[in-house]
């Protein structure tokens, strides 16, 4: 199985990655509508938990996620608060991955992680059925879309476009003292994921070290146990950036901050 084009080739091994704000009910409705399509199709959720609507977090989650997951992978990704609006239904064919999702950001940063891709609009949303619900795109457009690009088959309709909506992350701004950014995901236990890169926190501190997180005192560490229970730290957390966490508790609990504020971290005097 493969999809081709002018100089991309993807293997397809009948795998789709599932990654939504669906909650229960309507994963299951997806899934059902991608074994109607293909039942030799493997499915696995990333996570149907993204806190609604909120494309950010979406795109941090597949971004981090997507690399895990071997090549060939269809990732089917779903956090549509526009859904049945001008938004297009798009594919990203690319050299490790396929990504099936709307149209606002939430794909674009784990393509652009991957190497080279191209992208389509699924320019004929009713090829699988003919009715399409304009508040369930997940089931009548991506989740068959998923299933015939993962079973090697083309999708009808599609049109290559050149202006995907991109997503900006910010850039975080550094000065003598310390660095401003804003948190960009906040896990299931309060821990803040920020947009701040490990290789920004590592010239400006050293394990060990104390550490302002928005006036409040925390210690930079290497991992969660560097601290006693109820410790407010910073770490680079798996996915490379800078994680404020707080020893068995929520940060975000602890400091009062939510995805997307704005955070200053700021270096003790050495």
């Amino acid at each position: 199985m493969a999809c081709r084009d002018d100089y991309i080739l993807i293997i397809m091994i009948g795998l789709i990655a599932i990654t939504t704000d669906f909650g229960d009910l309507y994963p299951g409705i997806m899934k059902g509508v991608i074994a109607s399509i293909s039942d030799d199709i493997r499915i696995i959720d990333i996570t149907n938990s993204i806190p609604p609507g909120d494309i950010v977090q979406g795109a941090f989650v597949l971004r981090y996620a997507s690399t895990y997951f071997p090549r060939g992978t269809t990732h089917l990704a779903v956090v549509d608060p526009a859904v049945g609006s001008g938004r297009r239904a798009i594919i990203i064919l690319g050299e490790q991955y396929s990504f099936v999702g709307p149209d606002n950001g939430l794909l674009i940063l784990a393509a652009q992680a991957q190497g080279r891709y191209r992208v389509y609009e699924i320019a004929a949303p009713n090829f699988y059925r003919g009715e399409v619900s304009p508040v369930f795109h997940g089931r009548d457009i991506f989740a068959p879309a998923a299933a015939f690009i993962a079973s090697g088959e083309p999708v009808p309709g599609l049109r290559e476009i050149f202006d995907p909506v991109e997503l900006d992350l910010g850039v975080p701004t550094q000065d003598e003292n310390g660095v401003r950014g804003r948190t960009i995901y906040v896990d299931s236990f309060g821990n803040l994921v920020t947009n701040i890169g490990s290789e920004t926190v590592l010239e400006l501190l050293s394990p060990g070290e104390a550490v302002e997180v928005n006036g409040a005192q925390a210690t930079f560490v290497n991992t969660y146990s560097d601290g006693e229970k109820g410790d407010l730290l910073m770490l680079i957390g798996s996915h490379g950036m800078a994680e404020i966490a707080v020893n068995g508790d929520s940060a975000a609990a602890y400091i009062g901050i939510r995805a997307g504020d704005k955070i200053r971290i700021v270096a003790q005097k050495r």
